[in-house]
């Protein structure tokens, strides 16, 4: 672990001056309540999200600021550290740019704003100890429709506080993630999928059609799902199906052939016949895309989605590793 010290104390970390287009609080998300009906939500981007809190010193399940598009304006109330990660927002402290992917100070009275969109879609900010506000069902992230977890499960509005814990993990030294491992977010997202559930009652061509093609993120994209546009995908019959099970990723076609993307508060079932299921390692991808965005659909099997995942995982242990090692040098 990173963390040095902290104490379950609250203090006051930011007051929100603009609140940006849609800025919650997120974590790893809540896990083991599906069966209920209650979604797993989380960062769009896990990986970012990961790597903020690592730039701080933070558990990796500590939640952070999930930035959308349009940034916040957020007013220092003390002393402490931050991290940027995630799509490029043009991130500044005092009007200044700043770079993101290391630790940064921020003093009492500083000023973090965000810019034009550069790359990506979500910026995550972290800051040492970690936001403070009530876990639910385990988690502190924000579910908007369900209005759960958060700020009160809500985005962000101006005049909010935001509460951090008490923490001693502050290092003269900063950390910064290295060059060659700090992901790009271009217009295009190439995904990796797993075929079916519902394979049967698609055509031969349908399935050629869907992994041949890119399809355009529409402007109905969310947190719950994207709607794409492009070629018509052919249903055997019809999509509609008897509901069941939806998971975050998961590509479902509804009667007029256009493909749906299933995302991180993706409601937990669903009656449209499923082409496939986007592979978890490849989400966070999907995270970063926008509106206009074009997302290309590659076909993989079980065994290499698996070996994707562990690679993920063993990417991630990796960074840990090296910068608790930059944390505290022999």
């Amino acid at each position: 672990m990173i963390r040095l010290f902290r104490t379950d104390e609250s203090m006051k970390l930011f007051k929100v001056a603009q609140p940006g287009f849609f800025t919650t609080v997120q974590d790893l998300g809540r896990h083991g309540f599906l069966r209920y009906g209650v979604p797993v939500s989380g960062a769009m981007d896990d990986f970012s999200l990961q790597l903020a809190n690592m730039l701080v010193r933070n558990e990796l399940t500590d939640a952070c600021l999930e930035v959308t598009m349009l940034g916040p304006e957020l007013e220092a109330l003390k002393n402490t550290q931050i991290a940027i990660t995630g799509g490029d927002l043009s991130p500044h402290i005092n009007g200044q740019d700043v770079n993101m992917w290391q630790t940064l100070n921020v003093s009492s009275g500083d000023v973090v704003s965000f810019g034009k969109v550069r790359s990506g879609c979500r910026a995550y900010l972290s800051v040492t100890g970690g936001i403070n506000v009530p876990l639910v069902l385990g988690s502190r992230s924000t579910y908007f429709r369900g209005e759960m977890g958060g700020v009160e499960g809500r985005r962000l509005r101006a005049e909010d506080i935001i509460e951090g814990f008490d923490s001693a993990n502050s290092i003269d030294s900063q950390l910064s993630m290295p060059k060659e491992l700090i992901p790009s977010f271009g217009r295009e997202a190439h995904v990796k999928v797993l075929l079916g559930p519902q394979l049967e009652n698609f055509t031969e061509n349908a399935v050629e059609t869907f992994l041949s093609n890119p399809y355009i993120i529409s402007l109905e994209a969310d947190r719950m799902g994207y709607r794409l546009d492009g070629p018509v995908i052919e249903h055997r019959t019809k999509g509609d199906i008897v509901s069941d099970a939806i998971l975050s990723g998961a590509v479902q076609v509804p009667s007029n052939g256009m493909p749906i993307v299933t995302m991180r508060d993706a409601q937990t079932t669903g009656g449209y016949a499923k082409i496939a299921k986007v592979i978890t390692s490849d989400l966070n991808v999907l995270g970063q895309a926008k509106p206009k965005d074009a997302v290309f659909f590659h076909e993989t099997t079980l065994p290499k989605a698996c070996h994707d995942l562990l690679e993920y995982r063993k990417k991630l242990e990796i960074i840990h590793r090296e910068l608790v090692r930059r944390s505290f040098p022999a």
